[in-house]
């Protein structure tokens, strides 16, 4: 009757059960934000490289053209539309930063739900252990009592 599962919860430790359960949900809570903060990350990471590539690409088609003599207008309008590309490149590496940090402090809510989860199960393997502590404590006291009581009784009947 000293085993662990014996042994009959109280009301504390169910309390602990439930907060352990709540920190379990609280915990994939944030492995499922920390999942969609690197996919996010992702795409812009990508969305970002293309937005590069298509810059280098553009660059070079146009350099040909640019041999070829054209006029001063498409000159300007390449031009502009290199600063706006410039610009979007910046704005998605902006991005990209925001989405960096925002994974960090996913990473970082979960590392804490997951110390708050073993936290609170080490809490439990504690008061566990105690409780099995106080079981076989009145057990040994019940035993105690029993081979007194049977001491006396021996004790009584001999002449």
């Amino acid at each position: 009757m000293s085993s662990a599962g014996s042994l009959q919860p109280t009301q504390p430790l169910q309390m602990l059960q439930v907060l352990r359960d709540h920190a379990s949900q609280e915990r994939d809570r944030a492995a499922a934000a920390l999942r969609r903060c690197e996919e996010v990350l992702r795409r812009a990471q990508l969305q970002g490289s293309q937005l590069g590539d298509y810059r280098v690409e553009y660059t070079q088609r146009w350099s040909l053209q640019f041999g070829q003599r054209g006029a001063i207008e498409i000159v300007h309008c390449y031009h502009a539309f290199m600063q706006r590309l410039d610009e979007a490149i910046a704005l998605q590496q902006r991005q990209v930063e925001a989405a960096a940090h925002e994974l960090e402090g996913a990473r970082q809510a979960l590392l804490r739900a997951e110390l708050r989860v073993a936290s609170v199960g080490k809490l439990i393997e504690r008061r566990m252990a105690e409780l099995e502590r106080q079981q076989w404590r009145r057990e040994q006291r019940q035993s105690d009592e029993i081979a007194l009581h049977l001491a006396r009784r021996r004790a009584a009947l001999q002449p």
